[in-house]
């Protein structure tokens, strides 16, 4: 406290250095990059216009700190509105508007500007959240995964994972792009073969927006099956160097940014948890720590091309508190404590991403060439009572995965149709080393396998958009294929064929109805393509391993209001087909994916089918003097066959969903944000007791085996809770300083969640054998509850050179 009393006292004493500052930028031709002369740029909150020069170039000076809403236009373009820009004094905000050109039916219809990104190729399902809404949302602490919790049909769960499950999709259903650059993964501690873990990767002072795709996925983006969630990087600061430092609740994030000569600037950023020190000090008995750094350089060497090279890595550190029994007395503590201390095992993983996206602007057209490599390593290791010898040894994983890509794509408008085509070639290796003891059916088998797999993938995509009746009616229509080199059934191009089709109609200048069908195809997870059996064949190959498919239809209508606010409701239903189906366990591997550790390392067969569908109801308003508010509604039904052919609720069958969200910004540098969610229990399957309780497997396992027979026929209690969150800032000559109040379930909600099976012992810790059959153990459940409250300060300081 004394900290933030004298950085308090030192802000105070330099408010009178307070100036004001700069902010310009180019309008361009978003097809050419050509400049527009003479096109009008106005600060909407201050009504303050100007007007561009013959390059393009406008500028605003003696602006105050604070954030507003830009406005461009010109004559033969449609307009565009940039949100939420945050001026301060510590830089020069600099502002890139793409007109997109508008042709001769187009140039009848007046065209005013939204706030709301659409686009032919996604009328539907399309949400976008800039900077400022991404860094306030309560709750989220800065972290980029949980902010897209706030979004229609994005399902919450009561843990401390970031799973991002949409429209009752598995978390592994996701694609993630990074300026264009996929990015494997977005999440510390990620599950293989899944997406999520508990701490985003992403350091949110790199976001200028995100587009998130729930459906009406693009032809070059349709690859996943759930979503596509496209992050949009800033640029660095071309005059002068910017420092950035953030100290949170669990890490510290150091973030530099500026100019390299004049044609080139970056941005880079290191950070490193403490969060293994708070949990040592809360008694808890794992230790997570984790440490990323990010990167992205810009090189122009003239307004036809454009070069960004970014980068991404992270090294986590998944131990166990072997000590975090000392000194408690509590019994039901130290139960849960070993419990977990005899469960989770230890895990080191790394990973990576780098590539470089070149955009070349020709007369009417878009060059892009993408190339990047990424790698995940990941290894974990469990012994009986965490005694490591050899005889105890339990679990001995490692793997790792990678992947070297390449994609072209060529952008072009002719005669009102709007063209994008483009190929995309891959090279990926995965190997495997595993050593596991798991329990099948009451039965211990120890499996001991190496595998390395080598493929070629290949993609080809296009498509095309055209607007008719003077704009007001637009189509869309796409068509990809993937191929890989791992069987001839994947190699075979009309297997996996991806026709989608989108269209929009306005019923007025506010009022549009939209409509997307389209089928996406995705190619299963390294684990499970990899997967040998002790003689070393590709069991799944064998089995005939496929795509896995799903089938969309999202039917939507939304109004626009005249206070920046849009009303949207769409209905979905997504048809899933050859999804993986394990042989061992006889479930749908679309029930798997929140867990710690791997998903798919086992025999599989491409036969589960199922189904989502649900209803969604948004209103987002933007900021309109100093309010904003999001309310999200979304009612979902997700089911998948179970082994004997019938219907039941998969785990991701959250039925309601709420998000609502809403704040006030003042105008002395206060701000407060309030977010309430709900989300109904989702599914699960109780535990065979029977089969637990046997001494062979209990020693094993270390935990309740799941009774498959009664798949998800159990539920979890209802999730909710109120996150607040309070900020001010000072804004200096040189510097600019936020403190945070973030408080994370203010009124200490706690969601009952699947219970604990736990073997008794004596007072020695030594198990009970059960009376009445020597070869089982006693055993007992508990009662298994989630939801603390988190408090949270936080301080982010950025100054200029």
């Amino acid at each position: 406290m004394k900290i933030f009393s004298l950085l308090a006292i030192i802000v105070v004493s330099m408010q009178s250095f307070a100036q004001q500052t700069t902010v310009k930028g180019r309008v361009a031709s978003s097809i050419s990059n050509e400049s527009i002369e003479m096109a009008s740029v106005t600060i909407v909150e201050l009504q303050k216009i100007v007007f561009t020069d013959k390059n393009g170039v406008f500028s605003f000076e003696n602006i105050l700190p604070g954030l507003y809403t830009f406005k461009a236009k010109a004559t033969g373009f449609d307009e565009q509105v940039l949100n939420e820009i945050s001026v301060t004094y510590t830089r020069t905000i600099e502002l890139n508007f793409t007109l997109e050109p508008l042709f001769k039916q187009q140039q009848e219809v007046k065209v005013k500007a939204s706030p709301f990104k659409k686009n032919p190729e996604s009328p539907v399902s399309l949400r976008t959240l800039n900077a400022a809404e991404i860094e306030r949302l309560p709750g989220a602490g800065r972290d980029v995964s949980k902010v897209l919790q706030a979004l229609p049909g994005v399902a919450l769960r009561p843990t401390f994972r970031n799973d991002i499950i949409i429209r009752g999709g598995s978390p592994g259903e996701n694609k993630f792009y990074l300026d264009g650059i996929e990015v494997p993964n977005i999440n510390h501690f990620a599950t293989q073969g899944s997406s999520g873990g508990p701490v985003g990767l992403l350091n949110v002072n790199f976001i200028r927006e995100v587009d998130f795709y729930s459906g009406a996925f693009p032809a070059n983006r349709a690859n996943g099956l759930s979503s596509v969630i496209s992050f949009n990087q800033k640029d660095g600061n071309k005059e002068k160097l910017v420092t950035n430092f953030a100290l949170g609740s669990s890490d510290a994030a150091l973030t530099f940014d500026g100019p390299l000569g004049k044609k080139a600037d970056f941005i880079f950023s290191i950070r490193r948890s403490y969060l293994q020190f708070l949990f040592s000090a809360l008694k808890l008995p794992f230790l997570p720590t984790y440490n990323d750094s990010q990167f992205k350089v810009n090189i122009r060497p003239n307004d036809k091309n454009k070069i960004s090279i970014i980068g991404l890595g992270a090294f986590d550190d998944f131990a166990l508190n072997t000590s975090v029994n000392d000194g408690i007395t509590d019994t039901a503590k130290l139960e849960y404590n070993n419990f977990i201390l005899g469960n989770i095992p230890t895990q080191k993983q790394w990973n990576y991403t780098i590539g470089m996206n070149w955009q070349h602007y020709s007369k009417n057209s878009i060059q892009t060439f993408v190339a990047s490599r990424n790698m995940l390593n990941n290894s974990s290791v469990r012994y009986f009572n965490n005694i490591e010898a050899p005889v105890n040894r339990i679990l001995d994983y490692s793997s790792f995965e990678a992947e070297n890509k390449f994609r072209f794509e060529h952008q072009f408008t002719k005669n009102g149709y709007k063209f994008n085509f483009g190929v995309g070639y891959e090279y990926a290796r995965y190997f495997s080393s595993n050593y596991n003891k798991i329990a099948i059916q009451g039965n211990v088998i120890t499996i001991d396998n190496q595998s390395n797999l080598y493929m070629s993938k290949a993609s080809a995509f296009g498509q095309v958009s055209k607007a008719y009746l003077n704009g007001r009616m637009n189509l869309s229509l796409g068509l990809r294929t993937d191929i890989n080199s791992y069987s001839s059934s994947m190699a075979n191009p009309l297997n996996q064929l991806s026709p989608m089709f989108s269209a929009s109609y306005k019923l007025t200048p506010s009022w549009t109805i939209n409509a997307n069908i389209a089928r996406y195809n995705q190619l299963p997870a390294y684990t499970i393509l990899g997967y040998r059996n002790a003689t070393g064949d590709l069991v799944n190959k064998q089995n005939d391993l496929k795509y896995i498919t799903a089938d969309h239809f999202v039917l939507g209508t939304a109004y626009s209001t005249e206070f920046n606010a849009r009303f949207s409701v769409e209905g979905f239903y997504k048809k899933y087909n050859k999804y993986p189906f394990s042989i061992n366990d006889s479930i749908s591997l679309a029930n798997l994916g929140t867990d710690f550790g791997i998903v798919g390392n086992e025999a599989v067969r491409s036969v589960s089918i199922g189904r989502a569908y649900g209803t969604e109801f948004l209103y987002q308003q933007k900021m309109v003097k100093g309010f904003y508010g999001v309310v999200a509604y979304t009612f979902v039904t997700s089911e998948f066959l179970n082994a004997q052919d019938h219907y039941v609720a998969s785990s991701w069958d959250s039925k309601n969903i709420v998000s609502l969200t809403g704040g006030k910004r003042f105008k002395n540098g206060w701000e407060v944000g309030v977010r309430w969610l709900y989300s109904g229990g989702s599914p699960y399957t109780p535990i065979d007791v029977a089969t637990s309780s046997l001494k062979a497997v209990w020693d094993v396992n270390g935990r309740g085996l799941l009774d498959y027979s009664k798949l998800n026929t159990e539920r979890e209690g209802s999730f909710h809770q109120l996150n607040i969150r309070v900020d001010k800032k000072y804004y200096l000559k040189k510097w600019t300083l936020n403190f945070y109040l973030d408080i994370q379930n203010a009124y200490a909600a706690k969601t009952k969640v699947a219970p604990i099976l736990l073997v008794e012992k004596d007072a020695a810790g030594n198990p009970i054998t059960d009376p009445n059959d020597p070869t089982r153990y006693k055993t007992k459940f508990i009662e298994n509850t989630s939801g603390i409250l988190q408090p949270s300060i936080g301080i982010i300081i950025e100054f200029k050179q």
